[in-house]
């Protein structure tokens, strides 16, 4: 069964979009800021994975742009309680990053974005997280959202943070550090 029989539908020419349920908001509303946002983090991650990293680093780069999608949802199902994004999310990201922290080891300063271009894509990845965190900080001021939003994004750019230096250690690249 097709889901969408056609792209585009004229509704937003006003320059309000629908939400799930049917509500219409402004395309500047800040849940709006928050979800889009998700899908510009979706899409750099999406970038990452077309620059082809290994087997493994692109499997879960994929889960991660599924969980987005979840995350997505259910910031554009406003009043409803659908709890997508759950500890397990949580878990299996701080997994990720004990397993590649155990080959790394402990971070002594600053390092610059850089290495690999899959690397260096994480990197745009992580601030586009940050970002997006801090929208679904602003929404949560004003309008109730599921307890695990902003601690999964918070997560999930250390994640960003470790895969781009996993990706870069694979590849034999060093971590470039700042310069004091």
């Amino acid at each position: 069964m097709a889901r969408l029989t056609k792209i585009y539908t004229r509704t937003g020419d006003q320059g309000t979009t629908g939400l799930v349920g049917g509500k219409r908001v402004s395309k500047d509303s800040p849940r709006l800021w928050a979800y889009g946002t998700v899908d510009e983090l979706n899409s750099a991650i999406g970038l990452a994975r077309a620059f082809r990293p290994d087997k493994k680093t692109d499997a879960v780069l994929a889960s991660i742009q599924n969980d987005l999608f979840d995350l997505g949802a259910e910031l554009a199902t406003p009043g409803k309680p659908l709890p997508r994004i759950t500890p397990r999310h949580i878990d299996a990201l701080e997994k990720l990053m004990d397993a590649c922290n155990a080959k790394l080891g402990p971070l002594r300063e600053f390092i610059l974005p850089g290495g690999t271009p899959v690397a260096a894509q994480l990197h745009v990845a992580r601030t586009i997280c940050r970002r997006t965190e801090r929208f679904c900080v602003r929404l949560s001021r004003q309008e109730k959202l599921g307890a695990l939003v902003i601690p999964y994004l918070n997560r999930l750019s250390d994640a960003l943070f470790v895969l781009a230096r996993w990706v870069n250690y694979q590849a034999g690249k060093k971590d470039t550090f700042w310069r004091k």
